[in-house]
């Protein structure tokens, strides 16, 4: 509210100067206007202070916050943690950034795109998803007819002009692009090159996100080569690793393919997802049996770890579905657990009888 007194203030100031040498008419009709300014300035305030508006108290850019969550919750992912957090910082703090952040993320299901996604939405903005700033499109759902692909692509210049004209600092999550019609992205095109204004807009501080599956044989050939010459998962770089995504998104069917985003080199980082290994699952359920208050024994992890499928089938080190049944299993084996106990005390009771 310090800021909305001292513009209320300084308003007063330039009104007064005036209005000193003014005629009587002149100084109520600028007396007026300088109330009505004041009062339009504290509404403003007062209202941003409920309701969600497009400044930093709502639009936070919490990197701490952000930083802490990769570090302690996000696992087996060091090119992730790595290149996001140093892109994003970079481009939320330019005041006059060149494009827009475009970020792609890679891999199999369960190994951390919509997880990392969200805590992305989380930190930055303080009303999470629910923010009026954040979009997300799921191409099953919202692209989902090969033959609308025209359609969709006027509907999605609408809807990103539409949006950040509301806020400079919008965020597009775009999840299944695999899934997407080609050429359907390409409608982003302009939005994300290097323009300061398109129709009155600046799109350059907007930030967007694709999560695709395309690429996730590579990036799992890739990890297990790393393992099988007794190099560590760590060593694995980015260089190494972002040409081959690259070039199989480009060619592989779906919303990338022979994209323009990608031959006119506009997708600023692709970023690959490792396949997540035994001992990132097992942190993965013990995370979620302490957040469902359940007791995470080394008993219990192990089991719910069993449960799951892993491969390749001569050395079977990587989750097939990273950790994205964790939750599923972790359930059913707390339900039986349960079920044993109350058989069991049912028995006591039924010994107690006889």
């Amino acid at each position: 509210m310090n800021i909305a007194k001292s513009i209320i203030l300084l308003f007063f100031c330039l009104c007064i100067q005036d209005l000193v040498y003014g005629e009587p008419l002149s100084l109520l009709v600028g007396a007026g206007s300088a109330i009505a300014a004041s009062l339009s300035i504290l509404s403003y305030y007062a209202r941003c202070k409920i309701f969600e508006c497009c400044n930093s108290y709502w639009v936070r850019g919490n990197y701490t916050g952000l930083q802490h969550s990769m570090r302690t919750r996000l696992y087996g992912q060091h090119l992730a943690k790595e290149t996001i957090i140093t892109a994003a910082i970079a481009h939320w703090e330019n005041p006059n950034p060149k494009k827009a952040l475009v970020m792609s993320f890679h891999g199999w299901t369960g190994c951390g795109k919509n997880y990392l996604s969200s805590m992305i939405v989380d930190n930055l903005y303080k009303e999470g998803i629910k923010s009026d700033y954040v979009h997300v499109y799921v191409s099953t759902l919202h692209f989902s007819n090969y033959l609308e692909i025209p359609l969709y692509q006027v509907q999605l210049r609408s809807w990103i002009q539409g949006n950040v004209s509301k806020c400079e600092r919008s965020l597009f999550i775009f999840d299944e692009v695999d899934k997407m019609p080609a050429k359907v992205i390409d409608a982003l095109k302009p939005f994300i090159d290097h323009y300061e204004y398109l129709e009155g807009v600046d799109f350059r501080k907007s930030i967007f996100i694709f999560l695709s599956n395309s690429g996730s044989n590579e990036i799992a050939q890739k990890a297990l080569q790393h393992y099988e010459n007794g190099k560590i998962r760590e060593a694995i770089t980015l260089k190494e690793m972002e040409d081959v995504v690259m070039a199989s998104a480009f060619n592989t069917e779906g919303g990338l393919k022979m994209s323009e985003l990608i031959s006119a080199h506009l997708i600023d980082h692709f970023i690959p997802f490792l396949p997540l290994e035994r001992r990132h699952i097992l942190l993965c359920i013990r995370d979620y049996m302490i957040s469902h208050n359940f007791k995470p024994t080394d008993e219990r992890i192990t089991a719910i770890a069993d449960s799951l499928q892993y491969f390749p089938k001569t050395n079977p080190i990587y989750s097939s579905s990273g950790c994205k049944r964790v939750a599923q299993k972790t359930e059913l084996f707390m339900s039986a657990e349960r079920e044993k106990d109350r058989q069991r005390f049912e028995g006591f009771q039924d010994d107690d009888v006889l």
